[in-house]
C-alpha cells in the first residue's frame, strides 16, 4: 500500500505543474486583452505596429532547434550513464534505462536534423 503513494504523488505534482503553468499563460493574456480593452474605450488609438505584433507570434532564434536538439540528447546520455551506473549494482538495469533512454535522444536527433534541413529563423 505504501508503494502506491509514489506515483499518485508524481502524477499529481505533474498536473499541478501543468496546470499553474497553463494558469499563469491565461491570466497573462487575459490582463493584456483588458489593457487594451481599457485604451479604447478611453479612446486611445493603437499603433499599426502594436496591433501588428499583438497578432504574430515572437519570432524564434535560428537556433532554438539545435538547443531542444542538444538538450534531449543530453537527457537522453544522462539516462543511459544511469543505467551504465546502475548496471554495476543490477544487470538487469541496464537494457531497460538504454530502451529508455532511446525516446529522448532520438527526438533531440530529429531536433538536429529539423535544424539542419530547415531554413533559419522560420
Amino acid at each position: 500500500m505504501e508503494g502506491i503513494w509514489v506515483p499518485i504523488v508524481m502524477f499529481a505534482g505533474l498536473t499541478v505543474i501543468i496546470s499553474l503553468f497553463f494558469w499563469f499563460r491565461f491570466r497573462a493574456r487575459k490582463e493584456m486583452q483588458q489593457t487594451i480593452r481599457a485604451a479604447i474605450d478611453k479612446g486611445q488609438e493603437l499603433s499599426p505596429e502594436l496591433v501588428e505584433s499583438l497578432g504574430t507570434s515572437q519570432k524564434r532564434s535560428k537556433y532554438q532547434d539545435l538547443r531542444n536538439g542538444a538538450i534531449w540528447i543530453a537527457v537522453g546520455a544522462g539516462i543511459a550513464l544511469f543505467g551504465v551506473a546502475m548496471g554495476q549494482i543490477e544487470q538487469d538495469v541496464m537494457p531497460i534505462m538504454a530502451g529508455i533512454s532511446a525516446l529522448p535522444l532520438l527526438i533531440g536527433i530529429a531536433y538536429v536534423i529539423m535544424w539542419r534541413v530547415t531554413e533559419p529563423g522560420k
